[in-house]
């Protein structure tokens, strides 16, 4: 406790991470009271007697809805989050590997990277011109326009169909708050500690943990046959969930990597040893966000299927998140985009060449074809596992369903909010205890570093 203490003087006297983490805690609140206001001519207390919030916290809505911190089944202004610029920010990055274009403006430096977030922007607004409109609609379907919902800007109950006017605000104002949260991140990348987008989103998550906390507990502590116990030993099973995914996101297998002596002058270069981190699960979060989108599949053929009643039982197997097909197919396809998706963006050919241009080399592995042949082969060998671990955890929250854990705060057992929030957690400590090292103090553990979800590069 001590410790803990003199850590945190310890921030406060450094005047510079002090204001980063102020004006963090400010954006923040700003998102958090942003997410509670309604929409223009929307009555939360007669939306809230609708179908409207629990529909949105179910199945891919909820996914969304556990995003934007609640903002989604609540119509706020925030309610489409920051997840248009997540879904522009992964077409860009997909585009990078395969256009020869955008490779041209990664190789560019700052200019090109300059270039590449403009267009990421850009994408973003058609992404939410898209998706707010769509927003709308299913509100009106769930909702329908005789519940006293919908109001005009004069205040008069819509009866009927929206007037122009009413839609024409609610997109703008939904476009608009996006690119607000947008550019929230961003301030908080230049001015706060860093890692804005990440941040937002694991606010966004965390934001519903007390509920879901606290819902499982008033249901534990109505059962008369030790429900309290078995509330401890859930989150003991929390814990350990947790433990694992730390030991997921930061798994790296070191390679040696030994650096020619150079003299220049008086001085000499090299001759150190130095390690090249290959991360265990190298593509992060991005399978299970591709599984999830594949396995939303079935529904769509289904609903332009004409033979619905073929369709039913396979459609129904692979849409009950409890079910074992599912599951099972959900552990595999989220296995083959990890080596998928590691092979897309992992180059051991450009690793090869740029070690052999500044002098280093694998002992034991000669430069060029071998040593490309050498780290693919290990990049290989480590992905097998770190995809499995991560099929795991993404089904977890399955059987903390079948343990009898309510559908909310099973969530918080796996899936892509854990791995979400164990990397944003890392990686901010990790901001945290640089600032402290490059000022003289100790860091945040008693032994060792804290390392990100991105290690970084041998030199």
């Amino acid at each position: 406790m001590g410790r803990f203490v003199t850590t945190l003087k310890n921030i406060y006297n450094i005047e510079d991470l002090r204001k980063r983490i102020l004006y963090t805690l400010g954006i923040i609140l700003i998102y958090r009271v942003g997410s509670y206001i309604a929409l223009p001519g929307i009555d939360v207390k007669a939306l809230s007697t609708t179908a409207f919030m629990s529909n949105s916290r179910e199945g891919l809505l909820g996914l969304l809805d556990m995003f934007s911190g609640g903002a989604f089944s609540n119509a706020s202004i925030f309610a489409l989050g920051i997840m248009p610029y997540i879904s522009a920010s992964i077409v860009v990055q997909l585009l990078t590997l395969v256009v020869p274009y955008f490779q041209r403006l990664q190789r560019e430096g700052e200019s090109g990277r300059k270039r590449i977030t403009q267009m990421t922007r850009m994408l973003t607004i058609v992404v939410t011109a898209i998706q707010a409109p769509a927003y709308l609609a299913n509100m009106v379907n769930t909702v329908g326009t005789h519940s006293g919902v919908f109001h005009s800007l004069t205040g008069e109950v819509i009866v009927g169909r929206l007037p122009f006017s009413f839609i024409f605000v609610s997109l703008i104002v939904l476009v608009s708050s996006t690119l607000f949260i947008m550019w929230l991140g961003e301030r908080i990348t230049e001015k706060g500690i860093g890692n804005g987008i990440s941040l937002i989103i694991m606010i966004g998550i965390i934001a519903r943990l007390p509920f879901a906390l606290s819902a499982e507990f008033v249901s534990r502590v109505a059962e008369t046959n030790g429900g309290l116990v078995v509330f401890l030993l859930e989150l003991l099973l929390l814990v350990g969930v947790i433990l694992v995914t730390i030991l997921l996101v930061q798994g790296t297998r070191k390679v040696p990597v030994q650096y020619a002596k150079r003299i220049v002058g008086n001085r000499q270069y090299g001759g150190q040893r130095q390690y090249l981190p290959l991360k265990v699960n190298a593509a992060g979060v991005m399978p299970i966000i591709f599984a999830q989108a594949i396995m939303f599949l079935p529904l769509t053929i289904m609903g332009f299927s004409s033979n619905t009643e073929s369709m039913s039982s396979v459609a129904a197997a692979l849409t009950d998140y409890n079910s074992f097909w599912y599951n099972v197919v959900f552990a595999v396809l989220i296995i083959v985009f990890t080596y998928f998706y590691t092979a897309i963006t992992f180059n051991p050919t450009q690793i090869a060449e740029d070690m052999k241009k500044n002098g280093g080399f694998i002992p034991g592995v000669k430069p060029g074809k071998k040593t490309v042949e050498f780290i693919d082969n290990i990049i290989s060998k480590i992905t097998l596992p770190g995809s499995i671990f991560l099929a795991l955890v993404a089904i977890m929250p399955a059987f903390a369903r079948l343990l009898g854990i309510n559908s909310q705060f099973a969530q918080f057992f796996g899936g892509t909010s854990l791995l979400i929030m164990v990397g944003v957690v890392l990686d901010t400590l990790q901001q945290i205890e640089s600032h402290l090292l490059m000022r003289h103090y100790d860091g945040l553990t008693k032994s060792g570093r804290i390392k990100g979800r991105s290690p970084l590069p041998v030199q």
